[in-house]
């Protein structure tokens, strides 16, 4: 590993320092220090490593992964771009993740270009779940609002209704839809396609499923975007008739990723009464509307509080958020759902409300938004141009 060259300047006879810029060799002799888990053999010799280029401190890569399970992929991917992000003065890192490259004209080098078959197709977006009908997003501006729990009792009430539904847990930061519904089991494989987790009737996946419950997650743009593509493309999920989207909070790259990736049918928007609440979701609704996205409505959720020993209805957080903001961009509010501490109670136990107390208000409630999204879903058929960006 070199060091800083010192050059003597001829006419001032002062020594200054060139910053030492890491080389392809350097890149590449650190990238050898990763093994494929399977095989034992490093990733350079593998051919995983394609498009090395290197402009100043900016260093560039694609990986082009073959059948290796996500979990794999995703170790890999950290892995390099923490070890060429730690050479001397590399300053960034882009680690592209793609598919198995094609065999080489001339024999090919680590970092060769792959080329796509002659004359194929391009792949349409939808191809990637062909067997699936409706794609639903469940977002919000803000986390801590209730989304994951909104999302996850939907998919129930949308089972409920004798449909095939499929979870998937695209909160990539804080993936918890393993414990809200009680699965430990590890995917399975079947013809390179990983089989999802069955949960109360829901095809369920998950990144949580995929690493230990303390490993921390640290995701980068192209990262996720790789991430969402897994999700649909490498996942067998089968005829399906409603796929459920557990979206991270905000305006990131998630949410651009799905929406390019796939036409989504629509997005159900998770709010608290609260201003601060409401100021996020004004945000994301105009992230998705940018997006050509149909909206399907707002659930307000924690809309109130009844004491169990008078009845005595308290609005915590204010009252009338929702329905301002549903008026103010024109969709429904589908529901108002109430703090529950059964609700909470199942979720923390891997046993939602829908599950738990199938009898009740709140249930009844999940079951009533489930009835108006399917309306709406019908209502905005008509409405769904491809996702662009302006």
């Amino acid at each position: 590993m070199g060091k800083p060259v010192p050059i003597r300047a001829a006419e001032t006879g002062q020594v200054s320092f060139v910053p030492y810029m890491a080389s392809e060799q350097d890149v590449l002799d650190v990238l050898r220090g990763i093994k494929d888990p399977e095989s034992q053999t490093d990733i350079v010799a593998l051919g995983l490593v394609r498009d090395l280029a290197i402009r100043g401190g900016d260093v560039s890569f694609t990986l082009a992964f073959g059948a290796q399970p996500a979990q794999t992929k995703v170790m890999i991917h950290s892995m390099a771009n923490k070890l060429v992000g730690r050479l001397p003065g590399v300053s960034r890192v882009n680690a592209k993740m793609g598919g198995a490259a094609a065999p080489h004209a001339h024999g090919g080098g680590a970092h060769a270009q792959a080329a796509p078959p002659a004359g194929a197709p391009p792949q349409r977006p939808a191809d990637m779940i062909p067997e699936v009908k409706q794609t639903i997003a469940v977002s919000s501006g803000k986390g801590g609002v209730g989304k994951s729990t909104v999302a996850v009792n939907l998919a129930l009430a949308l089972h409920g209704t004798g449909a095939s539904v499929g979870l998937i847990d695209a909160d990539v930061y804080g993936p918890d839809l393993p414990l809200m519904l009680g699965t430990k089991g590890r995917p399975g494989m079947f013809d390179n396609r990983i089989i999802p987790v069955e949960a109360h009737g829901l095809r369920v996946m998950s990144m949580g499923l995929l690493v230990a419950d303390k490993q921390p997650l640290v995701w980068r743009g192209p990262m996720i975007h790789t991430f969402i593509q897994q999700m649909l493309r490498d996942v067998l999920w089968g005829p399906l008739d409603y796929l459920v989207f557990d979206m991270p909070p905000g305006t990131g790259d998630a949410q651009l990723s799905l929406s390019q990736v796939i036409p989504l049918s629509g997005v159900v928007m998770v709010t608290t009464p609260q201003d601060v609440a409401l100021l996020d979701v004004r945000r994301a609704i105009a992230m998705f509307q940018q997006l050509n996205v149909p909206m399907l409505g707002v659930v307000e959720n924690m809309s109130y509080f009844v004491a169990p020993d008078t009845g005595t209805r308290y609005t915590i957080f204010g009252e009338g958020g929702g329905q301002k903001v549903a008026d103010e961009y024109g969709v429904p509010l589908l529901g108002q759902l109430p703090l529950d501490p059964d609700t909470r109670k199942g979720g923390d136990e891997g046993t939602p409300i829908m599950v738990r107390r199938p009898d009740s208000a709140q249930a009844a409630a999940f079951r009533e938004i489930a009835r108006r999204v399917i309306e709406r879903l019908g209502a905005t058929a008509t409405l769904r141009p491809l996702p662009t960006i302006s």
